[in-house]
């Protein structure tokens, strides 16, 4: 059985020549999207390619914009291709009857239910087209964008023309270039952020943290709980990679293309939640008090440990319960850190001469940051594949304030060539409840998280279990609701252990009966934890008898090992 064949055109010359002007390609991400969707597909380096080989659908990172590239892209779709732009390929506006209009740099966009999420979903930058004349092909539009979540429309969020045999189907959203904004910001974080207006995200403290690379809306993208508790609500990020994984597959299905894709999680696993705790003024008795808590949780968690950490003995305790030791590294010029490789390693080094093992995750106390991707680069450096530093510092802000809780790469910046870094991103969703944010929120928080299957992680303070017992009855309502929701708790460890091995899984085809054949890079365990789906082709497949389960909002079939 031939497998559909997904291509993203990553034009080397077209890359080249933004980076010449440091400008940065964060189309590129959208290999980032499909990687983590589990989606099988090929680099395409140069234009040329495309018309070369049998690619089914081609989604477009970076593309030359001159006539004769319009051309070849034409011309592949006019054989039967199906091309997805987001926001780009405006030098074939004309050719089409269209022309391009004013960006909108951010605002929020209404997806028909077979597209995506219905909600408005926020969006940091669009481009629409509009009519000039009679359109030389036949354009079909879906959706709308506006300014504001119930504004007027500005146009449509995106349009599909049929040339040909085939589709070029343009997202008037800058898709790829708001799943970094939103995840990573948009740009190196240098000053304060803007606080909210209400009083309850004073960003502007002097100190500079993740959450000053904001690029949410404090009005329109909070909801509050029965008690009044102002949060972040929506997962933007990850609902926009839904919408783009489920336009794949559903144009696949009218294809009759089978496209089979690896699931998020391994067999008996829907879904995640993690606990973490920050060690920051390391007294002995946080550390007992939380072993204990945890001990009648019946969970495992992640430790940051920061410097000078608590005596000798503990840890020992600590990693024979099953919990994660971490880095927590300090950067607050206050208490003696600084914001520098140096420092992060003299902390590191102290971490892994304190444990004598591998330290695989980090968290910044205060949540720091500055700059783009220095933390990450420091991260590379050490060894440490993981950071949880994106999360709430100030109670507004919690929730999902970086509109995600899937753990990804984040994407580097023109400077070094927008490489992904090796550090796969962990971020929280609150702290210390109640005295951060009240138990009301970990209903709402849990019900997204379910939504879109991706971690709800939750920091717990070892020295605020220990001193306000309220604190650690709170860990515990957490963990009783979560696992009544079928949540399995693991450590971030444990998150990208398993993320980084089921990427080294490789979908290479479907044998006669439709059975998953892989080409895998881990060991045979590994592959056989793994669960693999394929979209249904028609309503009642013949001979299908194998489990059926809605993925990306297209009805999937799990597939069997060939």
């Amino acid at each position: 059985m031939n497998m559909a064949r997904i291509g993203i055109l990553r034009d080397k010359g077209a890359i080249e020549q933004r980076l010449t002007y440091g400008l940065n390609t964060f189309g590129l991400y959208v290999g980032e999207v499909l990687s983590h969707a589990g989606i099988p597909f090929e680099w395409i380096d140069a234009l040329h390619q495309i018309l070369e080989n049998k690619f089914d659908l081609i989604l477009i990172a970076a593309a030359p914009s001159h006539e004769a590239a319009n051309d070849t892209i034409w011309r592949y779709v006019e054989r039967g291709g199906i091309v997805i732009s987001f926001s780009g390929l405006n030098g074939m506006a004309r050719r089409l009857g269209f022309a391009g209009t004013e960006p909108i740099s951010a605002g929020y966009a209404h997806l028909p239910e077979e597209m995506g999420d219905t909600r408005p979903l926020r969006f940091l930058s669009a481009s629409t087209w509009v009519k000039q004349k009679e359109p030389a092909v036949a354009c079909k539009e879906w959706g709308t964008i506006a300014n504001v979540p119930l504004g007027v429309s500005s146009g449509a969020s995106m349009q599909q023309f049929t040339i040909g045999l085939g589709t070029l189907e343009r997202w008037s959203v800058d898709v790829m270039g708001t799943i970094v904004g939103l995840q990573q910001g948009t740009g190196p974080v240098l000053e304060d952020g803007t606080p909210a207006a209400d009083g309850t995200g004073n960003l502007n403290d002097g100190l500079l943290k993740a959450e000053d690379g904001l690029e949410m809306n404090w009005v329109y993208d909070r909801n509050t709980t029965e008690t009044g508790m102002a949060y972040f609500a929506h997962p933007y990020a990850d609902l926009w990679r839904e919408a783009v994984v489920s336009q794949i597959l559903r144009r696949m299905v009218e294809k009759q293309k089978p496209l089979p894709f690896s699931d998020y999680w391994p067999e008996g696993v829907d879904r995640v939640a993690m606990i973490s705790h920050d060690s920051d003024r390391n007294f002995d008795e946080d550390a007992v008090t939380t072993l204990q808590t945890l001990a009648i949780a019946n969970i495992h968690s992640s430790w940051c440990m920061m410097k000078p950490g608590y005596s000798a003995w503990l840890y020992p305790l600590i990693e024979e319960a099953g919990h994660e030791l971490a880095l927590h590294f300090n950067s607050n010029m206050n208490e003696g850190g600084r914001w520098d490789l140096a420092d992060f390693n003299r902390q590191f080094e102290w971490l892994q001469d304190t444990v004598h093992g591998k330290v695989t995750s980090n968290k910044n106390h205060f949540t720091r940051f500055e700059g783009w991707g220095e933390l990450f680069q420091w991260c590379e450096a050490c060894g440490i594949e993981s950071d949880q530093t994106r999360g709430p510092s100030k109670s507004g802000a919690a929730g999902f304030l970086f509109g995600t809780c899937h753990p990804y790469y984040p994407i580097a910046w023109s400077n070094e060539a927008n490489r992904l870094y090796d550090v796969l991103e962990i971020g929280f969703l609150t702290q210390d409840i109640p005295q951060f944010t009240d138990a009301s929120v970990i209903v709402p928080f849990l019900e997204e998280v379910e939504k879109v299957r991706g971690v709800a992680h939750f920091l717990y303070h070892q020295g605020r279990i220990h001193s306000s017992p309220e604190v650690g009855e709170a860990l515990l309502q957490t963990v009783h609701v979560a696992k009544e929701r079928g949540f399995t708790f693991w450590t971030g460890k444990q998150i990208n252990s398993w993320e980084r091995k089921r990427r080294q899984i490789r979908i290479s085809g479907l044998d006669e009966k439709g059975n998953v054949i892989l080409r895998s890079e881990c060991d045979v365990k590994e592959a056989d934890q793994a669960v693999f789906w394929r979209p249904m082709l028609s309503e009642e497949e013949p001979g299908v008898e194998q489990l059926i389960k809605e993925r990306f909002g297209v009805k999937c079939v799990q597939l069997k090992r060939g």
